[in-house]
């Protein structure tokens, strides 16, 4: 049985970490090779398991090249390496796949199917994007033979837009590195750059469905209501535009010295950043799998999430949410924990206990089962 899969649009962040969790756990006993188009800066393990790397001539770092590519020539190619199954986790099918080759497809990003949240981009490159994506995603998930979606709650928004089930579907979450869990903290130091004393945490890029304005207001809110000692820390990648409206709210609520814009870091540092931090919020409007709040989860300490689906889906009773448009709901939630020491330490054992649910071991064999057992036409292992 040969699987190819086309990782070209892998280029960075989550879609690596899927596919490098993915391919290292192919089980060593299958009876497959695997065939895998990526971009160069994928870092593939000559050691494992019946894995071949194909490479190709044209430029197809840029999107648009690479969809003619795929329509032109990759059809030839998945005939020429007699592929049994084409496996598109980016989400896009562009190409007119062979009789007797299968098309597989992942549902990764639900920004292109929140109304609400594609509205607030101004009109420009973006919104314009995300307007394709929606189209094409759907026609490709429509025309896949199995969608892998990674939410129950991405499933149900997708077949009431298609306004039926899809031929087939799994819902297969995707698991935590385990470097974030709790058991390696023995080998976490609290960086030197953090501050001094304790710190509120916000991981995520700064983008206008993240909602860093609204918790930056929130702590404003909290720091009226109490004397506030702790700082609040947002961290990640920005969008420029958005990150000047989170910098210039800072600064009209008189939180230069309490709230630190500190950008991107080195991502071995993140588990103990999770694990030093006194309460860690996640406030995103938008997501499919919230990868954040899972590693925030096996960090073990206490997390306030967004309310908005699939936050609960993952953080159970775990979790204390709120309303991320409400930045007095936020510090409603904060009020209510940061200074008693019980429900803290409470919050955090649930934390750590939620985040066993989601493994990359298992993640890893229901998704190859899944896609193996469509060549023997077997439904997907649930």
């Amino acid at each position: 049985m040969r699987i190819l899969i086309n990782a070209f649009s892998a280029r960075q962040g989550g879609g690596q970490t899927y596919l490098i969790n993915l391919l290292k756990r192919l089980p060593p006993e299958s009876d497959v090779e695997i065939l895998v188009l990526a971009p160069e800066a994928l870092k593939l393990s000559e050691d494992w398991h019946n894995m071949r790397r194909l490479s190709v001539d044209w430029p197809v770092e840029n999107p648009f090249v690479r969809m003619i590519w795929e329509r032109l020539y990759l059809p030839k190619l998945l005939r020429d390496e007699k592929v049994d199954i084409l496996f598109c986790p980016g989400g896009v099918l562009s190409t007119l796949v062979p009789e007797g080759c299968k098309a597989v497809t992942m549902f990764r990003n639900m920004m292109p199917f929140d109304l609400p949240q594609r509205r607030k981009y101004p009109f420009g490159y973006q919104r314009l994007r995300n307007w394709i994506l929606h189209k094409v995603m759907l026609k490709s998930m429509v025309q896949a033979y199995l969608v892998i979606f990674i939410s129950e709650y991405a499933r149900k928004v997708v077949e009431s837009i298609v306004g039926k089930p899809l031929k087939c579907s799994v819902v297969i979450p995707h698991g935590i590195n385990p470097q974030f869990r709790i058991d390696s903290k023995a080998h976490w130091l609290r960086p030197e750059w953090l501050p001094s004393g304790d710190y509120l945490l916000y991981v995520s890029t700064l983008d206008v469905y993240k909602a860093q304005v609204e918790v930056v207001q929130g702590f404003a809110i909290l720091k009226q209501q109490r004397q506030t000692q702790e700082k609040l820390i947002l961290l990640g990648p920005e969008n420029p535009a958005y990150a000047r409206r989170v910098r210039a709210e800072i600064n009209h609520l008189g939180l230069n010295e309490d709230v630190l814009v500190l950008g991107s870091i080195p991502y071995e540092d993140l588990p103990a950043v999770y694990h030093f931090a006194k309460i860690n919020i996640f406030a995103s409007e938008s997501e499919n799998c919230p990868n954040i709040l899972l590693e925030a989860l096996a960090a073990g300490r206490p997390i306030v999430s967004s309310e908005r689906p699939p936050m609960p889906e993952f953080g159970g009773d775990a979790v204390l949410y709120f309303n991320p448009a409400s930045p007095a709901d936020l510090a409603e939630k904060l009020a209510l924990i940061i200074d008693n020491e019980d429900t803290l330490e409470q919050l955090s054992e649930k934390a750590a206990e939620r985040s066993l649910l989601y493994d990359w071991d298992r993640a890893a064999r229901l998704t190859w089962s899944a896609i193996q057992n469509l060549s023997t036409g077997g439904a997907p292992l649930k």
